[in-house]
């Protein structure tokens, strides 16, 4: 452990990060980091030796009582020498006395276990060109729109029913962010679906995608795909919502990744019936 030392990320290292997950084949949003930083700036950590990045993880605050862990990336020739752990403990120290969730990998969930985490899904990521299904255009009633033309306190709201806290400041960069773009169902001008594209290194990744029906998930998702160079997307299915991944699997999209969404504590409350995809792997 000599000459191992853990600090904040640099704008670099998020550029950094990201890299590192695409190799590791998670396929990152290419400009996600910028929301990110805004979720929690001191929540990116970097482990160096002799200056040299070697290992890092997101441990991001929200609020007073949640907390999300995320790029637990330690790189392969420095692995099983202790640097990750080291780097877990920080990150883990970082968030103490909150409820703390992530989505951890196959091959770690053991770990996570023995950690204090416990299973409550997994998200499947489904990938491919969305077949048609008559649901293009709307849905019952709904009218797809641009999600920036809404109030933004509507759109924040709405987000609130499907994560575990508020998080304002990272969904407006997340949705406002160029070269993505954020759709929204809405009827009565109430939201009944948000729905959100971004570029990445393979298929355009979408999340979150939230709907009150299933039909009203298959309208974003097809408007959504219309946004991408070829019409493969990648979504992070839900299993705890049986008619997510039914509907998925019926557009034709196959399972390509999981992971499971794990806690330290008993899950939190959201409306997993109305989440069809989560927003990210890395924060939640």
């Amino acid at each position: 452990m000599t000459g191992f030392e853990i600090g904040g990320a640099s704008a670099a290292d998020m550029e950094l990060i990201r890299r590192w997950a695409d190799e590791e084949g998670w396929n990152p949003g290419d400009s996600d980091r910028f929301a990110f930083a805004v979720a929690d700036p001191a929540g990116f950590l970097v482990g160096r030796i002799g200056g040299e990045p070697v290992a890092c993880i997101s441990a991001v605050r929200y609020g007073s009582a949640f907390g999300f862990i995320g790029f637990y990336i330690a790189r392969p020739a420095f692995r099983g020498r202790g640097y990750g752990m080291r780097l877990w403990q920080a990150g883990m120290e970082r968030l103490d006395g909150r409820l703390v969730g992530l989505d951890g990998v196959v091959d770690q969930q053991d770990n996570y276990r023995k950690s204090g985490f416990r299973p409550a899904w997994n998200n499947v990521r489904h990938e491919g060109v969305p077949q048609p299904n008559g649901s293009r255009g709307g849905a019952a009633g709904s009218e797809v729109v641009d999600a920036a033309s809404l109030p933004f306190g509507l759109l924040a709201a709405y987000d609130r029913r499907f994560f575990p806290a508020s998080r304002d400041a990272f969904l407006s960069a997340w949705t406002g962010l160029p070269g993505r773009t954020a759709l929204a169902a809405v009827r009565d001008g109430r939201i009944e679906g948000l729905g959100v594209i971004r570029p990445c290194s393979g298929a355009s990744r979408i999340g979150p995608l939230y709907a009150s029906t299933p039909a009203v998930a298959a309208a974003l998702l097809h408007r959504l795909a219309e946004h991408t160079p070829d019409g493969v997307v990648a979504v992070d299915v839900p299993d705890a919502n049986p008619a997510a991944t039914a509907l998925l699997a019926g557009l034709g999209l196959a399972p390509s990744f999981e992971a499971a969404r794990m806690y330290t504590g008993p899950a939190p409350e959201v409306e997993l019936a109305g989440l069809y995809g989560v927003t990210s792997l890395e924060l939640g």
